[in-house]
């Protein structure tokens, strides 16, 4: 779409239109944020997770095609590349993979099964793999992508206070494996980036946003205060789009300056 191509100008490098982008783990949280933001670029954007009503209904607020609801289980790499499939098969491409899907247990690492362990690794490394590499498979033939991964800001840091050594080792391995992907791909004109959100409110984190949660990330975040639900949008929309065309391989903390200290 060469009219558009010219349209994105730098006075508008976040401009989305005339791209197709999927999101994981988009039935609720951050997931679904990300599909309201990119949406609102004016990306096409394919819905994917594992509960289809959740799914519909977002798509339905955001007047999106009813083929773009695709449940999902990112753990299944064939129904990874049927996402992807779909996808190109409907709307003709895809420019941008948000892997979002993600899932934590809290237990003392002593008292953790392994199957528990590996559980969440396959949820939170292997899916984001099993996104990349499919992503990939498509960007790569086109010549042109951006693959957007979830960590967060345990990949740099303990956790101290909630005891998820599964979820600290998968979110930690998001980054390493951004850096290979970013560095194998580039020169064929696909990036990879991955963004670490620090405490957000989510489905996912609810329980620290009681009043002994909330003391503690007074106290140990500088900002003082967890994120607000649009502090992430800006940081999505610069990775996915032309913004960030010279981004390789980049972890970005978005954390009010928790990992800093």
């Amino acid at each position: 779409m060469p009219d558009l191509v010219e349209e994105r100008s730098a006075a508008n490098p976040f401009d989305l239109r005339g791209r197709v982008a999927i999101v994981t783990g988009a039935s609720s949280g951050l997931g679904a944020r990300f599909a309201k933001v990119i949406a609102a670029a004016g990306a096409t954007v394919v819905l994917a997770g594992r509960r289809r009503q959740l799914l519909e209904g977002l798509a339905s607020t955001l007047g999106l095609d009813p083929r773009s609801v695709v449940p999902t289980d990112v753990t299944d790499p064939h129904a990874v590349r049927a996402l992807v499939d779909t996808t190109t098969a409907t709307f003709g491409r895809l420019d941008v993979m948000i892997n979002n899907a993600g899932m934590t247990k809290v237990v003392p690492a002593e008292d953790e099964a392994p199957e528990s362990f590996a559980q969440v690794l396959d949820v939170n490394l292997v899916g984001v793999f099993n996104g990349c590499r499919e992503a990939a498979r498509v960007m790569l033939q086109q010549g042109s992508g951006s693959i957007v991964n979830v960590a967060s800001a345990l990949a740099f840091v303990s956790s101290p206070s909630i005891p998820q050594a599964a979820y600290c080792a998968s979110k930690g391995a998001i980054v390493s494996l951004t850096r290979e992907l970013a560095v194998q791909w580039v020169r064929r004109g696909v990036r990879v980036n991955a963004i670490a959100p620090g405490w957000f409110p989510s489905e996912m984190s609810r329980a620290m946003f009681d009043a002994t949660g909330l003391r503690y990330i007074d106290r140990t975040v500088p900002a003082g205060r967890p994120g607000r639900e649009h502090e992430l949008d800006g940081i999505l929309l610069f990775l996915a789009s032309d913004a960030s065309s010279y981004v390789v391989g980049q972890t970005i903390s978005v954390d009010g300056g928790w990992t800093a200290i």
